[in-house]
Order: C-alpha cells, then sequence, then structure tokens
C-alpha cells in the first residue's frame, strides 16, 4: 500500500507553487510593486515605457503581484525581462502576501485600471479598496492609482493617509481624455502633441518616410523632463531664462516650480509673466532625452557663453562652482540675463523689452507699461493688474460675426459685469452662472436651425439611459476657464439622448451657454440644425459599453458618426427651417439681414475629434490614408493630424508620474484649465460648482497662461511665414507678445490639388528644430498669456484691428474664422 502512496508524496512535496515565494530586495536597489488589472497587454505597454532608454539608467526593480498565475504569453514577457521584473501570485488585499512583496519597502505601488471594463464604477471600487489594503498594511507607501471615472476620485480623498504631498496620486483617465480633447476644441492637434511629450518614443525618422512623417515622428521623440536651473539663470526673467535655453541649449522651458513666499507648497507656473527666477529653480523641459536637459543645469556664463555647440556643454569646472553650485551676483546675472534676451534695450518688469520709442506694443501684448511688478510667478497674484495704458487707443470693434453669420449673442445684461456679483466659481478657476434646469437648455430642431451658431464646439454623444456616465463636465469646464474673457467662451452643443444628458446636468448646471439638442448623433438633419459645417471644432464621444463578443466593434457608431459627417455637402442645401421668413425674421433679429450663406463646403473639411476605445479602429477614419493596419496608434494618420484620440495613449501617464510626480501636476493644470486641490475638495462634495463673489485674489487666478493657435496668414507675424526660420518666430513671439511657441499644425499635402479635403488636413509637429522653414499656411500651438484688456462691450465703434494677432481659423476648407477676440 505504501508503495503505491510514494509517487503521491513525492508529488505533493515537490510540486511547490511557482510563483508563491518571497521577494528578496537588493541592497541599494529600489523595487515598485504593480497589481490590478494585470495581463499581456497591460504588461507589455507598462513595460515598454517604463523601461525606455531615453530614461536615465531605470535601476528599478519591478514586481507584479495578482492572483492567478500568469499565462504562456505573459510567462514568456516576464522571462524576457528576467533581471528586471518578477511575477508574484497573491492578493493585495493580503496581509501576508503584501508581506511577501515587501510593499513596505516598495518605493511606490503602481494600481493598473482595466480601461476596457463593463462597469467603470465597480473596477474603481476595487481598485480603491486594493488602496485601501496597502495604506492599512503600510501608511507611508507611495501609491499611484488608474481611476476611470472623475466622481470615484473623492473616495481617495477619504483614505486618512492618502496625502498627494507625498507622492500619492491619481490618474484619472475620464479626467484627463476630455480634458485633451477639450484642449483640442481650442487648438486643434494639442491632444496629439500632449500625448507624445509624455510616452516615451525614440522619434527616429528614416529615408523611406514620407516628409511629413519624418517631422512629424522627430517630434514623437519629444518627452516633458525636469531640471535644476544653474545660478546662471538666477534672477532673469522667465521669457529670458526661455530665450537662453532655447537659443543656446536648444531646449524647450515651458514652465517653473515657484516656491510662494509664505513657504506653502510650491506651485507649477507655466508661462508666466513678472517677477524674477530665484536660486535653485526647477524648470520644466520639452528635449529629446534627459541628458540633453542637463544642459540647463551645467549651463555657466563664463564657460560656455562662446560655445556655438550645445554638446559641448558640459560640467565645467569653473572656480565659480564651490561644491557643485556655482555662486553669482544676482545683479551680475540680471545684466547677463539682459544682455542675452534684449540686446542690451531696457527691460520692462514683466522682460518684454521696450520699443524704440519706448511705447507700448501692441495690445494684445503682455507688456503693459503701468502693470505693476509682481511679488511670485505663482499662478495666484495677490491682486488684479490695473491697466493703464500710455496712449489709449480707439477701442477695437469685436463684431459679434463669423463667416458673415451673426453669433449668438446673450442679451446686454450678460455684459454688466459691474452689475453680476457672482460670474466665476468661489476659486476663480472657472466661468460660473446661476444653476438652470435642462429644460431651458433644450432646443429641438427648429429651434437649433433659427439660432444662428457659429464658431462652437458640437459634442456628438453616443448613450443609452442607462449607461455609464462619463463625466462631461470635464470636457466643458476647460473651455470655461476664467483666463478666457465671457465674449470668448465657445458654446458648447450637444446632439444625443436627453434622457443620458439629464443624469450628467447635475454637473454641467452652473456652466454658461451650454445647449442640448435631443436628436441623434447620425441624422443629418440634427447635424444641419446645429450648423456642424460652421462649428470650430466636433467632438464625438460613445458611453456605451464595449460588449465581450467582439471589442472591435466597440466603436462603431463613433466611426460611422466621422464617415457620415465627411460625406455630407453644406451650402446648396437649405436648412431645414418651416420658412425662409422664418429664417429672415431671426436673422433681422440677429441685426443682420445681408446675410450669404457660403459656398459648398465638403464635410471632410469640418474640423473633427474622434474618440476610439480600440486602437486598431483608427484605420477606418480615414479612408484615403496608407496606414497599415497594424501600424502603432501614435505613427496613423489620423493622431498625428490631432483627429483621433484613443484612451491608451494615457496609459504612459503612469511611468512618467512614477519617475517625475511634477509633471502629472503640469499636465492636468495645462489640460483641466485649472483645477486645483481645493477645487477638487469642493467638486467631493457633490453639489457641483460654488460660486464666489470676485475678490482680488480670485480675479488674479485669472492671469495664467492657456493654450491657443495662432496664425502665419496675416497679423503681425505673418511675416515670419515667408520663409522665416522656426527660432526667428520663436524668439519675436516670446519678446513681443510673452507667447511661448511650442509646435506647428501644417497643412498635409500642399502639393495635391486633387484630394477635396487638401486643405483641411494637417498633421502635429512638436518643437520643431532652430532652423526649420516656416510656411505661411502654418498655424503655432502657443502657450498665451492671459490678455487683461477691456471685456466687450456690443456695439463698440469702429476701430481698426491694428496689430491684433489672428487666431487660426480652425474650420478648415480655407475659411477665415473669426477675428483675434
Amino acid at each position: 500500500k505504501f508503495a503505491q502512496t510514494i509517487p503521491e508524496i513525492v508529488d505533493l512535496i515537490g510540486s511547490h507553487p511557482k510563483y508563491m515565494g518571497w521577494f528578496t530586495s537588493q541592497k541599494g536597489r529600489r523595487h515598485i510593486v504593480v497589481c490590478g488589472h494585470i495581463t499581456y497587454e497591460s504588461v507589455s505597454h507598462f513595460l515598454k515605457d517604463f523601461l525606455h532608454e531615453d530614461r536615465e539608467d531605470v535601476d528599478v526593480e519591478v514586481v507584479f503581484l495578482h492572483r492567478t498565475p500568469p499565462g504562456l504569453e505573459l510567462e514568456g514577457l516576464i522571462k524576457r525581462h528576467f533581471t528586471t521584473v518578477t511575477f508574484f501570485q497573491g492578493s493585495i488585499m493580503n496581509t501576508v502576501d503584501l508581506q511577501r512583496v515587501k510593499v513596505h519597502e516598495a518605493d511606490a505601488c503602481l494600481v493598473l485600471a482595466n480601461k476596457y471594463c463593463p462597469d467603470p464604477d465597480a473596477e474603481d471600487a476595487a481598485n480603491i479598496m486594493r488602496v485601501i489594503s496597502m495604506k492599512n498594511y503600510c501608511e507611508e507607501s507611495r501609491i499611484i492609482i488608474q481611476l476611470m471615472q472623475y466622481h470615484n476620485k473623492a473616495y481617495l480623498l477619504n483614505i486618512p493617509s492618502w496625502d498627494w504631498k507625498q507622492g500619492d496620486d491619481v490618474i484619472c483617465l475620464a479626467e484627463l481624455k476630455l480634458g485633451f480633447i477639450a484642449q483640442s476644441c481650442l487648438a486643434p492637434g494639442f491632444s496629439t502633441m500632449m500625448a507624445n511629450l509624455f510616452a516615451m518614443r525614440s522619434g527616429e525618422p528614416s529615408d523611406d518616410m514620407q516628409a511629413w512623417q519624418n517631422d512629424y515622428i522627430q517630434g514623437t521623440g519629444c518627452e516633458m523632463y525636469t531640471e535644476t536651473l544653474s545660478p546662471t539663470f538666477t534672477g532673469m526673467t522667465f521669457s529670458q531664462a526661455s530665450e537662453l535655453c532655447f537659443v543656446k541649449l536648444k531646449l524647450l522651458l515651458l514652465a517653473v516650480e515657484v516656491r510662494p513666499d509664505d513657504g506653502g507648497d510650491t506651485k507649477i507656473s507655466i508661462n508666466p509673466r513678472g517677477s524674477k527666477i530665484p536660486a535653485n529653480t526647477v524648470g520644466f523641459f520639452i528635449a529629446q532625452s534627459a541628458e540633453e536637459v542637463k544642459r540647463a543645469w551645467y549651463y555657466c556664463k563664463a564657460c560656455h557663453e562662446d560655445v556655438k555647440n550645445e554638446n559641448q556643454i558640459k560640467k565645467c569646472k569653473c572656480k565659480n562652482f564651490i561644491g557643485g553650485m556655482m555662486v553669482h551676483s544676482v545683479l551680475k546675472s540680471q545684466q547677463i540675463g539682459q544682455h542675452i534676451t534684449t540686446d542690451g534695450k531696457p527691460v520692462q518688469p514683466n522682460g518684454v523689452a521696450a520699443t524704440k520709442s519706448g511705447l507700448q506694443p501692441p495690445p494684445t501684448a503682455v507688456a503693459k507699461t503701468g502693470s505693476p511688478v509682481k511679488k511670485s510667478v505663482s499662478m495666484k497674484e495677490e491682486s488684479a493688474p490695473e491697466i493703464v495704458p500710455e496712449n489709449p487707443r480707439a477701442p477695437i470693434r469685436q463684431d459679434p460675426m463669423r463667416n458673415g453669420h451673426p453669433v449668438i449673442v446673450q442679451p446686454a445684461s450678460d455684459f454688466d459685469f459691474e452689475k453680476t456679483e457672482m460670474k466665476y466659481d468661489s476659486t476663480g478657476m472657472f466661468h460660473w452662472t446661476p444653476a438652470r434646469s435642462i429644460d431651458d437648455c433644450i432646443l429641438d430642431r427648429n429651434q437649433a436651425a433659427m439660432t444662428v451658431l457659429n464658431g462652437h464646439v458640437v459634442v456628438c454623444l453616443f448613450a443609452h439611459s442607462d449607461s455609464p456616465l462619463i463625466g462631461l463636465r470635464n470636457l466643458v469646464m476647460p473651455l470655461r476657464a476664467s483666463n478666457f474673457h465671457f465674449h470668448e467662451l465657445k458654446h458648447v452643443v450637444i446632439v444625443g439622448a436627453v434622457d443620458y444628458i439629464k443624469r450628467e446636468w447635475k454637473t454641467l448646471q452652473n456652466l454658461p451657454k451650454i445647449s442640448v439638442l435631443n436628436g441623434s448623433p447620425l441624422s443629418r438633419a440634427d447635424l444641419r440644425a446645429v450648423n456642424v459645417n460652421l462649428c470650430d471644432m466636433c467632438v464625438i464621444l460613445s458611453a456605451k459599453v464595449p460588449s465581450n463578443d467582439d471589442p472591435t466593434l466597440a466603436d462603431k457608431e463613433a466611426i460611422l458618426a466621422s464617415l457620415n459627417i465627411k460625406a455630407m455637402t453644406f451650402g446648396d442645401i437649405i436648412t431645414n427651417i418651416e420658412s425662409m421668413g422664418d429664417s429672415k425674421d431671426a436673422l433681422n433679429n440677429m441685426g443682420d439681414t445681408t446675410v450669404k450663406r457660403p459656398g459648398p463646403i465638403y464635410g471632410t473639411n469640418v474640423p473633427m475629434i474622434t474618440e476610439l476605445v480600440n486602437d486598431s479602429n483608427v484605420q477606418f477614419l480615414d479612408q484615403d490614408d496608407d496606414d497599415d493596419p497594424d501600424t502603432e496608434l501614435y505613427l496613423t494618420q489620423p493622431f498625428a493630424c490631432g483627429t483621433a484620440f484613443a484612451v491608451s495613449v494615457l496609459d504612459s501617464l503612469m511611468s512618467t508620474t512614477y519617475f517625475n510626480q511634477n509633471a502629472l501636476t503640469l499636465i492636468r493644470s495645462l489640460i483641466t484649465g485649472g483645477a486645483t486641490p481645493e477645487l477638487e475638495l469642493i467638486l467631493a462634495e457633490g453639489a457641483g460648482l460654488r460660486g464666489g463673489y470676485s475678490t482680488p485674489e480670485t480675479l488674479g487666478n485669472r492671469d495664467r497662461c492657456r493654450v491657443g493657435q495662432i496664425s502665419l496668414t496675416e497679423g503681425p507675424l505673418a511675416k515670419y511665414g515667408e520663409g522665416a526660420k522656426y527660432i526667428d518666430l520663436f524668439v519675436a513671439a516670446l519678446r513681443q507678445y510673452g507667447m511661448l511657441c511650442i509646435g506647428l499644425y501644417r497643412i498635409l499635402f500642399r502639393d495635391t490639388s486633387t484630394s477635396t479635403d487638401a486643405s483641411s488636413k494637417r498633421y502635429v509637429i512638436t518643437n520643431p528644430p532652430n532652423d526649420f522653414n516656416l510656411l505661411p499656411s502654418d498655424q503655432v500651438f502657443v502657450l498665451m498669456q492671459f490678455d487683461p484688456g477691456m471685456e466687450y462691450r456690443p456695439g463698440w465703434g469702429d476701430g481698426k484691428t491694428g496689430d491684433r494677432i489672428p487666431r487660426s481659423s480652425q474650420g478648415g476648407g480655407g475659411q477665415k474664422k473669426g477675428d483675434a477676440s
């Protein structure tokens, strides 16, 4: 009997589970624990980014903890990375398993979410439980979690030991995805540029690619890095430092970290104006690798001023270096800064060189000679600057017209700013209006057709009445940031099922200029009624849950809607109104009777951005591209042109946040239009935005940078479109207007007139080289200053537009949209 059981006993003793051991950390080597949604796809995406060669030596061991053992594909992947990756079977909810992977010693714990799950709220709840388990085991653990839904962020704030100051962070996919899309409504293509900036790509051009692909791919190699600025920069203004970095070091300085005078939390100031850079300031750069960014730390005026090749800027043995710190008198540094960037011209407090006559630059320029010297570079200023122009000009006429159509202008009472007590939320970061019921904002098709919509944003929304909420607030809030004047806000028209929008309305009711058309985004009559051909951007979103049977069909509605709009023609079909008489009356009421409809316009010229769930479906969006179905998303034409966006591009934010916590803060403040921890707490209450009475401090919050796009076709910068180099444009825009150029949006096929949509397709070039040749048709991505100028009043007198910079026309098809307002 015993002899028969020997093989069984041997089997039991010998079969020690493969992934049940204990993690042994090597001395001096950090490790991170990754849990949550662990599959071959999620792990391969994560490792590709985490272990990228452009990062400085990544000496971090990655430990995966998952309930089930890995499948064959995943096991193979782990074996290929055996020096840096280990896998353990176990549950993050079990204390013994947390001990096995040494969570208490881990440098950070990362929680991955399943972006394609049928129930996003359940997925978030499970991941928040994982965080609670880890924080319960070790309060000091640094945790970075991916969440699907914005409203679930509030539950993390309830965990007592959750502390973003200690490095805990949440990457909310809905907030960032819709924020990226919102910024694309203001500057088409911006979503692509930002997504490429925080993903690690090599960006190597090759001879067998088309010229446009090489321009684009070189830009995808740029990433965001941080580095401490060398003491040479101490005492310079931001624009002087940014110019020095660009011209001399071939680096693009976007922002600096500012420590307030009162010793509070540091803030990130993007392209700030005003104050001088203090010693040991951390700068945020766009560059090709971490190695390049070190030039900003090594740069020494004494040793490197005459160096022509930026690669020769290495650590110098200058006697000014004492223990790695160069000592300069701040005064000397200011003189250096002045000579570097202004050729010795006198510099005004905000670092913009004064013009020869000593008069102020044009109205959109940042310099206002009467503006006070600011004490700090922080987003929060002590008081709103008072503008006292030296030579008052005639007010510029800002006609409420676009493309020959009057724009919706609210009744004059809306513009009576002195009498309106609350027009911003309590933080001063967003425009606010008293809550309106959804019924007041619903249009039917005839009402929509009689409202002359123009320069607006159309949101095509596919959703069932019980679809999970996608958080439309995250799309609309960035478009309502307080650094726009009220008249600059784009009207948002949502086309979709009212039953669904009603469930989201609580979060939208306090945001101005929203209308809802109860209809279908696939109905051409509905699309014509909202003048989709005259919109500044048409956004196609789906809230429907992807079915498990065939995930590739998840995007069917979005693709159909996109192709449907492209197939439409406009201009020769009379809009669906009860009678033309009604239409005339409507236009009479708008104050213009001589409206001529523009000629036929093709739907291919409608600016559009389509959100995709599945990357591979990008091949169906553009029928005339020659993308191979296996092409990576970021290399496809629709993505390069900024007309497609997929949530998968946000994956790389996990690694970016681990290596550089401030990068996420910078991205979030650029993308959300200024969401702050204070605002997060208010929204966590669940009562929506609160209105607030304006104080000098909250009004000061308006003075922050924003994303914009300017045209080189006309205006004061047009001369740079005539064969100038990118460096000339960069320096001129920064000196004259305080604008920081970050890239170009260039027409794709200039040489072919056969394609009907040749004129409207553009692609993104991130941070082109200094000697890059510009074209008159180029549009420029800029980080522009808030123009505190006068508020808009209807019926201003006629005035020449003078030197105002024209914003780019976003409608494609060569039609000029609006004036510079």
